[in-house]
């Protein structure tokens, strides 16, 4: 007998290899014969840049199916298909508000004005020349998982449902060299930041996060930053709300408040239930999402299967996460596989025995801040039927007798 750790049929690390003895569900070993095409003659020669496999099919999904405007909209990352931390860059999620501008970097500027001792002007080449810093961040659109807040579960996959966030290596100039460079008169409170695309979106950022780690980012995964996330340059604050790491950055103005910019107060505001609307709050809560076996997906066999996904929060790093599969009436500690970092995401794994009946999967987690993922319906207490940004709350995977997943609420 295999010994569980939950009910549902979660499984602690001893019992997997005693589940099915040492083939947990690959057939015999047969020796390989030149049968197949691929094996009989030369392949492709090397490209200039790498491509897919075509048998991959990895790619983008627009969210909503439709576009806002002319060139606006969001499309995600199929996180569904991806396994590891690291996002690749023609996969990470996109959010547009005018289309992605064909910036020359050569014509492109940074300045930076306001409350400063001396107005500064950057090219392209200029900030070069200051000492850069490489980290792995997690990127998340404010607007990640908003279907769950509505009335019924959309039936989709784990990257439509919540695959505005993404995970690179980001490669930049520390703003505080910057900023310092400019000298910061004493009413300096704020940071307004602004891009060069048509939309010119314009965002207000309180001064302790350009002064922690706020970056100017100019490389991701070890190229130069694509056009669609901000080429040739972005400001990147790590752990907040995607759309204040304003793409395509040509100025920073220092002031004494907020500038409560059309992008600030149209939307990216958090209505609450008492009519009221919560401005600013930037930081991404704790949060994790079941990867596979995920919605759309199809379960078809009875055995044992990896349930694995991903978690993160915008507060620090994941200490903990837990899974259910009977709807969070017992959990068990899945084991994380990669090694927690602050701001990053973290996959998480545990086996699982699926007996054939119904089960409802879910994952829950806490960061080293003491703060835990909350159930959907606590996450939704605070806020008005209209708001959706800032969604945390449970996922829960709904696994039917047939091995249909569907995204459920739990």
């Amino acid at each position: 007998m295999a010994d569980f750790s939950a009910g549902g049929g979660i499984l602690n690390r001893r019992a997997l290899l005693k589940a099915s003895g040492v083939g947990l569900a690959a057939g015999f070993l047969a020796p390989a014969q030149a049968e197949e095409e691929w094996m009989t003659r030369a392949g492709e020669s090397p490209g200039k840049y790498g491509a897919q496999s075509a048998f991959a099919d990895l790619s983008r999904e627009r969210v909503g199916g439709h576009e806002f405007g002319a060139g606006a909209g969001s499309s995600s990352t199929p996180l569904q298909k991806l396994n590891g931390t690291i996002t690749p860059n023609s996969l990470h999620f996109e959010r547009h508000h005018s289309g992605i501008p064909a910036i020359n970097p050569d014509r492109h500027s940074l300045t930076i004005v306001g409350a400063v001792k001396r107005p500064l002007r950057f090219s392209y080449e200029d900030l070069h020349a200051y000492p850069m810093e490489t980290y792995v961040y997690f990127l998340e659109c404010s607007g990640n998982s908003y279907r769950n807040t509505l009335a019924s579960p959309a039936n989709v996959t784990a990257g439509a449902l919540s695959g505005l966030v993404s995970c690179a290596e980001w490669t930049g100039v520390p703003l505080h060299y910057l900023l310092d460079e400019a000298g910061l008169e004493s009413s300096a409170g704020w940071v307004i930041g602004e891009g060069a695309d048509a939309a010119a979106l314009t965002r207000s950022v309180p001064m302790k996060y350009m002064l922690d780690n706020a970056m100017l980012a100019m490389y991701q995964n070890g190229e130069p930053i694509r056009p669609s996330q901000g080429y040739p340059m972005r400001l990147f604050l790590p752990g907040c709300e995607g759309n204040i790491s304003v793409k395509w950055l040509q100025r920073l103005k220092v002031q004494n408040t907020p500038a409560y910019t059309r992008d600030e107060t149209s939307k990216y505001t958090d209505l609450l239930k008492d009519g009221t609307a919560e401005m600013f709050s930037l930081r991404m809560e704790v949060k994790s999402l079941i990867t596979s076996p995920s919605g759309k997906m199809q379960l078809n066999r009875k055995g044992v299967y990896e349930i694995s996904g991903l978690a993160w929060s915008g507060e620090g790093a994941i200490s903990k996460v837990e899974v259910s599969a009977d709807g969070g009436k017992t959990w068990a500690e899945a084991v994380l596989q990669s090694e927690p970092k602050s701001l990053a995401l973290t996959r998480f794994r545990i086996p699982w025995q699926w007996s054939g009946a119904p089960a409802v999967l879910q994952s829950r987690a806490t960061d080293n801040r003491g703060n835990i993922q909350p159930t959907r319906s606590a996450a939704l207490q605070r806020y008005s039927r209209a708001g959706f940004y800032h969604y945390n709350g449970i996922q829960s995977w709904q696994v039917t007798a047939l091995g249909e997943v569907k995204n459920a609420f739990a």
